[in-house]
């Protein structure tokens, strides 16, 4: 068979049932053997940014992985922006590029090793997307094809997950290979230190024993390592508070008797105080950015004793003045497992401490009342809450980057078998569009809640055509403030309201969304107050077609509560009066002038 052939084949015994793909000259041949194999698809997109953004979010839901294939030169690099979604989220992806052939590369002989370009559209794209990518390659010849496919593969799967990319020269796609004569990847077994493991497990035992005000942190490593069962057959140990980061926001039921709220940059005034009062932290799957300690690492939950579990020793090992005590370099299928047997009759109990944190919690609201009663405009705090009555047992809901997804991870309240997620590391405008088709292509054509922004949906709206064409049942909700309202609120804050390249006065546009719609054939609907937000929900969530609804916010809405740049995570903006402040603090806590204060 031809070395085409053999990837397909390949691909499909990886469980890889879809290849998102935008065909060029450079892949013809990889896409010709599609003719050929009808035992997998391929989805023909718009962009290639696109295509990887799409892939991404196939990972997250499919059987195993997924993965694109794309010409050579722009086509290659446009898929950077997706690629990078997948390295900070530690998502499996591959990513196939044509290459032009081999006796065309600049590399080919020493006289033209430094000329910029000899084939048309010849572009290094390996070493372009090495920093973002756990193993980039060009194939050499076509004998290599099997150990590194499967060399590409286990690196994608094992540690901490990531994307791959194999870059092939035109002339090796269509090479003929004999199966029984290539070489296979045969890896290094890894071991487990379960004496190690062991004695950090009956430290953290230890340490939760003594404390008296424990919490425990739930990262996006939850969902990457699939371990929610083993989770919540863990959490049954504890009545302690639990929070979320941004990217384990789905790990736990939000109806959890002891779930308080996310924390960080943009968490919970709740969340906030419980982690910052701590006196022991144990955290798993979170890396712990500065998204989540804020700006000044140091702190972050400053008299807690610190232990963390990550598959990543460098995240581990990273001095930004966080201080952990005990630092787990392992996967949480195994932690979990070990402390299983370990831990079988444990209990641990701080009740006192759990209803000091539930009394912020409850003190403390996301949405207010007055969100409720706003009669001009609708309120994004008050549409996540509705909006969350409406979502079925098993939603998923993907938002893109921009204020409207603080509100969905402030407001939305995450039921069990739920799932909210971006690209949360990365963070593009554009993610969560793609995001929505990947997802719902994974799941059997599923409906997919898509939450936008008027100007993050324009970066890929040109994959409404892949939508239809593929008849996606997916609700594309746009939370309209009429330019970058997250962006406006920073030079609000820090640059004098000097407004640029943010809203309609400063070239910030937006289409007519109507029209748009009606071009591709989707619904659409349009909430301009509070007043009609159920009667739309109810009506477009429910339906079995794709929708278009343009939900329209004040320009000038905030985001509330947030950290101010160089404030501790337990001070969030705008201030609580300074003596409630100080009432809710057990710990010291830092003034203006960043001085340790007795607290009241």
């Amino acid at each position: 068979m031809n070395l085409s052939d053999y990837i397909l084949n390949f691909l499909k015994s990886k469980k890889v049932d879809n290849v998102f793909t935008i065909t060029g000259g450079a892949i013809c041949f990889l896409m010709d053997a599609f003719s050929r194999n009808k035992k997998i698809n391929y989805t023909s997109v718009a962009h290639e940014q696109a295509a990887a953004m799409m892939a991404d979010s196939y990972s997250r839901f499919g059987p195993n992985f997924s993965a694109t294939m794309v010409t050579s030169g722009p086509g290659a690099t446009n898929l950077l922006t997706g690629i990078a979604c997948s390295w900070f989220d530690s998502i499996p992806s591959l990513h196939i590029c044509g290459q032009v052939n081999r006796y065309e590369l600049s590399s080919y002989d020493e006289s033209t090793k430094k000329v910029r370009q000899v084939g048309f559209q010849e572009t290094d794209i390996v070493s372009i997307a090495k920093p973002i990518t756990k193993f980039a390659y060009q194939l050499k010849n076509e004998n290599e094809i099997r150990y590194i496919l499967e060399k590409a593969y286990y690196i994608s799967q094992n540690g901490r997950p990531g994307p791959v990319l194999i870059d092939i020269p035109m002339d090796l796609q269509r090479k003929i290979v004999h199966p029984s004569k290539l070489k296979p990847f045969i890896p290094k077994r890894n071991y487990i230190n379960n004496g190690k493991l062991l004695k950090q497990i009956n430290e953290i035992i230890s340490f939760l024993k003594k404390s008296k005000r424990p919490v425990i942190i739930l990262g996006g490593g939850i969902r990457i390592s699939k371990t929610s069962k083993k989770l919540r057959k863990f959490l049954k140990k504890f009545n302690i508070p639990i929070v979320t980061t941004w990217s384990g926001v789905d790990s736990i039921n939000h109806d959890n008797q002891n779930y308080i709220g996310n924390i960080g940059v943009y968490g919970s005034r709740s969340a906030n105080f419980v982690i910052q009062n701590s006196d022991f932290v144990l955290s798993l799957g979170s890396r712990l950015d500065t998204r989540i300690t804020g700006g000044v690492p140091k702190n972050f939950a400053r008299e807690a004793i610190i232990a963390s579990v990550d598959i990543d020793k460098d995240e581990l090992n990273k001095k930004r003045g966080l201080k952990l005590k005990i630092k787990i370099n392992e996967c949480l299928t195994d932690f979990f497992n070990l402390f299983e047997k370990k831990s079988k009759t444990l209990r641990i109990q701080k009740p006192d401490w759990l209803q000091k944190s539930l009394l912020w919690k409850k003190k403390y609201p996301i949405v207010l009342q007055n969100y409720r009663t706003q009669n001009k405009f609708v309120n994004p705090y008050f549409f996540m809450e509705r909006l969350s009555k409406y979502l079925g047992k098993d939603e998923v809901v993907v938002a893109d980057d921009g204020a409207h997804l603080t509100w969905a991870i402030q407001s939305l309240k995450v039921l069990k078998q739920q799932r909210l997620f971006s690209a949360f590391g990365n963070s593009p405008m554009g993610y969560a569009f793609p995001a929505a088709i990947g997802a719902s292509i994974a799941l059997n054509k599923k409906k997919i809640i898509c939450i936008d922004g008027d100007g993050s949906i324009q970066i890929n709206i040109q994959e409404l055509q892949t939508l239809v064409s593929n008849k996606l049942p997916i609700k594309i909700i746009i939370i309209n403030n009429e330019g970058y309202g997250i962006i406006k609120q920073f030079q609000e804050l820090y640059l004098e309201k000097r407004y640029e390249a943010v809203d309609t006065k400063k070239g910030v546009t937006n289409p007519n969304f109507s029209k748009i719609a009606k071009a591709y054939g989707i619904n659409y609907s349009e909430i301009k107050n509070n007043s009609n937000v159920d009667k739309i929900l109810r009506k477009t969530i429910k339906s079995k077609k794709a929708e278009f609804i343009n939900v329209f916010i004040k320009p000038n809405q905030k985001i509330i509560p947030k950290l101010a740049f160089g404030s501790p995570l337990e001070d969030l903006s705008p201030p609580l009066p300074r003596k409630e402040f100080l009432d809710n603090m057990i710990i010291k806590t830092i003034d203006k002038n960043k001085k340790l204060t007795e607290s009241n």
